[in-house]
């Protein structure tokens, strides 16, 4: 049986190197053979087509012989509820099921007809994320606001500012892409950059 793996977190300060590793010992014990694997660092919140390692693992599955994708957990295949969704029709439509291990379900059975039950819990796994997100997001928010109203500061300390070359060791792949010629638009999309920094990269480097 030929499978794939697909790993994500969220920012360049995580790894999926655990994820990959789990999963590609999972697939060692069940005699699974890995045809490849695909990872990401990018907000799982992200449209999918603003996720280029996705939609390569998409267009993989349809031009090649695949029979399950497996996932560490179904926040790693995305936090949007219906981007997710969308993704497994894709893999449905293709007779390929996806497996999360860590609730050790599948979308579709040994007879590759969908799995309603998994279907079902799978919908309620990905709402109970994006909630969980909404959450923390509003929750932080909110802290801020309070912090503000009592007086505090957020952001940098007065006076405080970068100097050039600590701008630069930062934003190595705004660099990267930028002599690639990637536009302004593209280079926010990959980095998960706000347009600001891309403009003020791109601005240090004319200089």
């Amino acid at each position: 049986m030929k499978v794939i793996i697909f790993s994500r977190v969220s920012t360049n300060l995580q790894d999926y190197k655990r994820q990959t590793e789990e999963l590609l010992e999972f697939a060692k014990s069940m005699n699974y053979e890995v045809s490849n694997i695909f990872e990401e660092k990018i907000s799982g919140g992200k449209t999918n087509a603003e996720r280029p390692e996705l939609l390569k693992m998409i267009s993989y599955i349809k031009t090649n012989k695949i029979d399950k994708v497996l996932c560490w957990e179904i926040s790693r295949l995305g936090r949007n509820t219906i981007e997710v969704l969308k993704t497994i029709q894709i893999l449905n439509e293709n007779c390929i099921s996806l497996y999360i291990k860590n609730h050790n379900i599948e979308t579709l059975n040994d007879k590759g007809e969908i799995n309603p039950m998994s279907q079902f819990l799978i919908q309620i796994l990905t709402s109970v994320s994006s909630l969980e997100k909404e959450q923390i997001r509003q929750r932080i928010k909110s802290g801020y606001d309070n912090f503000r109203k009592n007086g505090g500061k957020v952001g940098r300390k007065d006076g405080f500012k970068k100097d050039t070359q600590t701008l630069l060791n930062e934003h190595k792949d705004i660099i990267k892409l930028l002599k690639q010629h990637y536009s302004i638009r593209k280079i926010m999309k990959l980095t998960d950059k706000s347009s600001g920094t891309v403009q003020k990269i791109k601005k240090m480097l004319a200089e």
